[in-house]
């Protein structure tokens, strides 16, 4: 089996509840996403997804992507889609870094071989240890009364888990914090993630003003080291996001005991095969496990979903459907969501039968007999 032809999309995908605000003004109204589409010289196709949250997230962008992928995608035709390792290996010696670049052609040859194999790609995976993950919703920054009635209304549409966005002002996000807590029932899962926008100082003050709530700490300050020095001081459990960028963040987390938990996002670690490396990683290490991503719609939802359930139910902290956030569609069908679970499609590879007329015309339409 040889890789014969690769297509690639740019597609705009609008935010169904408006904008999705994080502290410090930033804030996003859309997915800028990257498709992608391998097929084998013998007629498989595999999709792969990745949608950076603006540019103010991570290094990622999606015009980034988009030229990445178009110098990369030359070097794969010939290949063989299914030997995922070589695969990775030539998109490093060809493109130095930039590991969002190569996410979507990674999730697409992980997609292709197991459609080739006629098994779904959680099955490849490792195994399927549930039929659903657990999602959360998030509330995202704003006023402590506008927090708190978006908490209510996640927990009113039957969701236990919320994620608090903070990291700005330290004092209006402690309020805005006791204002959430306050609004939702006791047992609650509340996540506070400030998604890398304190000093440990600031950290460290939130931290002493919130210490009779019942939440788990994320990404408080940038690094590993600022992080391990605010747990020093906080009973809390501390989960490490934007600080997991590779296997090396991974081990220098579980040496320092810089946290109880992961969250491991597809593209910025470089695609479906190493967020699964590292996933397993994890588990064996005994941390707590988040598989998610940037963003996307149903592609990418999909390789979350497949990720989050061949992950040992034990180590899994929960989900999140990325899909239901947009106004758009890319496919006729999507991971299937009941209340608050996600499962996973019926079908092999992915499961997902993407439509290529709702994608636009594609930027890149390569093809081995061209």
């Amino acid at each position: 089996m040889k890789i014969s032809a690769i297509n690639a999309w740019r597609m705009l995908q609008p935010f169904v509840a408006g904008p999705y605000r994080m502290s410090k003004g930033r804030h996003a109204d859309s997915f800028d996403s990257v498709i992608v589409s391998i097929t084998s010289d013998d007629g498989v196709t595999g999709w792969g997804e990745m949608a950076p949250l603006g540019t103010f997230y991570s290094a990622a962008f999606a015009a980034g992507a988009e030229a990445g992928v178009a110098e990369i995608a030359p070097h794969l035709l010939g290949q063989d889609p299914r030997a995922l390792a070589q695969i990775g290996r030539l998109m490093d010696t060809v493109f130095k870094g930039h590991p969002y670049v190569k996410s979507a052609l990674d999730m697409a040859c992980c997609d292709l071989a197991a459609r080739s194999a006629g098994m779904p790609l959680v099955t490849m995976l490792g195994g399927r240890e549930s039929d659903t993950a657990e999602l959360y919703k998030v509330v995202t920054h704003g006023t402590a009364a506008s927090m708190a009635d978006h908490a209510r209304r996640i927990i009113a549409d039957g969701f236990r888990r919320i994620q608090v966005k903070v990291g700005g002002d330290v004092h209006g996000d402690i309020e805005r914090v006791v204002a959430v807590a306050a609004a939702v029932p006791v047992g609650t899962v509340i996540f506070c993630d400030a998604n890398a926008g304190w000093t440990p100082f600031q950290a460290r003050q939130f931290a002493d003003a919130t210490r009779q709530i019942d939440y788990a700490f994320e990404q408080p300050c940038g690094t590993i080291e600022e992080c391990l020095s605010v747990r020093r001081i906080f009973a809390k459990p501390m989960v490490l996001d934007e600080s997991v960028q590779s296997l090396q963040d991974l081990l220098e987390i579980q040496r320092t005991g810089a946290a109880d938990g992961v969250t491991l996002k597809i593209s910025r670690l470089g695609g479906v095969s190493r967020t699964r490396q590292l996933r397993d990683l994890a588990v064996d290490l005994g941390l707590m496990v988040t598989v998610e991503d940037t963003g996307g719609a149903e592609i990418d939802t999909a390789a979350m979903a497949h990720l989050s359930l061949s992950t040992p139910e034990e180590r899994r902290l929960h989900a999140i459907a990325f899909h239901e956030w947009v106004t758009v569609r890319t496919a006729s069908n999507a991971p299937p969501v009941n209340g608050s679970r996600m499962g996973i499609p019926d079908g092999f590879g992915l499961g997902i039968d993407v439509l290529p007329e709702l994608l636009g015309v594609p930027f890149l339409d390569l093809s081995a007999s061209r």
